[in-house]
């Protein structure tokens, strides 16, 4: 079902359906359980974060000596200007 837009005298007002209303205040609420339901982890841990995603701060990385591409572009740099001296 479609709105109807409905003329006046004086103007013209969009007057959308019962459906589409309900179909959007079902998606509205839809999105707020979701959001309610990603933040139980945070809300319910004691430092009330996230872990954090990085490279540098994952132990098993740190075990095979990998870095993230910002800290190995900057080691290569390094060693091309030690090189080059």
């Amino acid at each position: 079902m479609r709105a109807r837009l409905r003329m006046s005298k004086k103007s013209c007002t969009f007057a959308p359906d019962l459906y589409v209303m309900q179909q959007i205040l079902i998606v509205i609420g839809l999105v707020a359980v979701a959001m309610v339901l990603l933040s139980v982890g945070v809300i319910f841990r004691k430092d009330h974060r996230f872990r954090s995603q990085h490279i540098h701060e994952n132990e098993r990385m740190k075990q095979d000596h990998i870095h993230c591409a910002l800290a190995e572009d900057k080691l290569a740099r390094r060693k091309k200007k030690v090189l080059n001296r």
